[in-house]
C-alpha cells in the first residue's frame, strides 16, 4: 500500500475514535494459534488476523453480520505465557463504546420526560457545575459541544499511570477537577471529543433517578436485550470470567522496553465514559438492536445520527460524533459506530444505518492508547467497510 493511502485510511478511522498504534516486537512463541473462523467465508477478514500474534496484537476476535452475511473469526493468544489460543466468547474491555450506552440510557429518560436535552447541565447537578460552565445543555454533554476541558490526572508516561493503574476517582471529583479550568471555547460553537461531557452525563442519570448510573443501564439495556457477559466493573481492577490477556509496550523494571500484562488496571476515572466489560457476541446483538430502534424508541433515535454542524477544535474539519456515536464514509456509505481504548484493548462496534453490514471487534493491541491507530484495527475497519470516500 502507498503511503499516502495509509496515511489518508489512518485520518479516516481516527475520526471513529480508534486509539492505537504499533509497538516493538515482543518475543512471541514460534507458532501461533491459527485462527479460527465460522458461517460465511470472509477471506480478507481472515487474513488481517491471520499470524497473531504479532507487534502490534497478542489477540483479536471479530464479528461481522447485518443483511449481507455474517462471518466470525478469532486469532492470536489467550496469554504470552502458555500461548493457548484466544477465547472467542472472551470478555474484553470495551473502552468508550461504553458512552453509546450512557447515550442511549439518557435518551430513553428523555423520552420519557425525565431529562431535557435542552435544559442546562446546571440545572440538574447545581452543587458541581459552577457558574463559568451555566448554559452547557445536556445535548451539549453528549456530543462534545460542551467547551468543558479534560480532568487533570497525575502522570505524563504509561509507565506513571500504570503505577497509579489501582487509584480511584469518583465522577465528582473529575468534574470538578474538570470545571475548575477555564473553557475551552464557547459552548456548542466546537467540538471536542473528551470523557467528560459522559461522566457528568452519567452524574445527571443517577440525580434524576434517584438510583445508580450502573443500574439505569442494567435495567433499560443489559438485561432487557439479554446481554449477560455485560457488566460495570464497580471498581474492581480485574475482569470477571474469562479474558484474553491484554499488554502493553512499555519500560519494564529493568530498564528494557516491552510488553507487560495490563489485563488488572482500574477504570474508575472513565466511569460512564469508558468502563464497561463485554464480549464481541454481545455488543453485536446491542449494535442491531440499536440501530432497528429497539433501545432508543421513536424520533430521540435521529440524535444519535445527527452530527452537529460546527468544526473541530483540533482539525477544524466538519464535527464527526454525534449523540453517543460517530460517523466516516467508507466504501461509499456512510458507517456509524463508536471505538474504545483500554490498555491493552482496542474495540469497535459499527454498521450502516440500515443495518446491512455491522462490524464488532476486539483487539488486544499493544498499544491500545497510542497516537496512531493500531494496524489490525486498521485493516479489520477497512476490510468490512472498503475505502474512504
Amino acid at each position: 500500500m502507498r503511503k499516502t493511502t495509509a496515511r489518508t485510511l489512518l485520518a479516516a478511522a481516527l475520526v471513529l475514535g480508534v486509539a492505537g498504534g504499533p509497538a516493538l516486537a515482543p518475543a512471541f512463541a514460534a507458532t501461533p494459534p491459527a485462527a479460527t473462523a465460522s458461517q460465511v467465508s470472509s477471506p480478507d477478514l481472515s487474513a488481517v488476523i491471520a499470524g497473531l500474534p504479532r507487534a502490534d496484537a497478542t489477540a483479536a476476535l471479530v464479528r461481522v453480520g447485518g443483511t449481507e452475511g455474517s462471518w466470525q473469526g478469532s486469532a492470536g493468544v489467550h496469554d504470552l505465557e502458555t500461548n493457548a489460543p484466544a477465547d472467542p466468547a472472551a470478555r474484553f474491555r470495551a473502552g468508550s463504546v461504553t458512552k453509546v450506552f450512557t447515550a442511549a440510557t439518557v435518551l430513553q429518560l428523555a423520552t420519557e420526560g425525565r431529562i431535557d436535552l435542552d435544559r442546562t447541565a446546571r440545572s440538574y447537578l447545581p452543587d458541581l457545575i459552577p457558574d463559568q460552565y451555566a448554559t452547557v445543555t445536556v445535548r451539549q454533554l453528549l456530543n462534545h459541544t460542551h467547551g468543558i476541558p479534560a480532568a487533570d490526572m497525575p502522570g505524563e508516561t504509561v509507565e506513571e499511570w500504570y503505577a497509579n493503574r489501582f487509584d480511584v476517582h469518583t465522577p465528582e471529583e473529575m468534574v470538578r477537577s474538570a470545571t475548575a479550568q477555564p473553557r475551552e471555547f464557547a459552548p456548542g460553537t466546537r467540538q471536542h471529543y473528551l470523557n467528560i461531557g459522559y461522566t457528568i452525563a452519567g452524574l445527571i442519570v443517577e440525580r434524576v433517578t434517584g438510583d445508580s448510573y450502573e443500574h439505569q443501564v442494567e435495567r433499560r439495556i443489559l438485561r432487557p436485550l439479554g446481554l449477560r457477559n455485560t457488566y460495570f466493573p464497580r471498581g474492581a481492577a480485574g475482569i470477571t470470567g474469562p479474558y484474553n490477556h491484554g499488554y502493553q509496550t512499555m519500560r519494564l523494571d529493568d530498564g528494557t522496553t516491552g510488553l507487560r500484562d495490563v489485563s488488572e488496571w482500574g477504570t474508575s476515572e472513565s466511569w460512564a465514559a469508558g468502563d464497561l466489560v463485554s464480549t464481541t457476541a454481545d455488543l453485536e446483538h446491542f449494535t442491531k438492536a440499536l440501530f432497528k430502534g429497539r433501545v432508543v424508541r421513536g424520533p430521540l433515535l435521529e440524535e444519535m445520527f445527527t452530527l452537529p454542524k460546527v468544526p473541530d477544535l483540533q482539525s477544524g474539519d466538519p464535527a464527526a460524533f454525534s449523540v453517543g456515536l460517530s460517523m466516516k464514509k467508507l466504501g461509499g456509505r456512510e458507517v456509524w459506530g463508536k471505538t474504545g481504548g483500554r490498555w491493552g484493548y482496542n474495540t469497535a462496534i459499527a454498521s450502516t444505518r440500515d443495518g446491512a453490514r455491522t462490524l464488532v471487534y476486539s483487539v488486544n493491541a499493544t498499544d491500545a492508547k497510542g497516537q496512531d491507530m493500531n494496524k489490525t484495527a486498521l485493516r479489520l475497519m477497512v476490510s468490512a467497510y472498503g475505502l474512504p470516500g
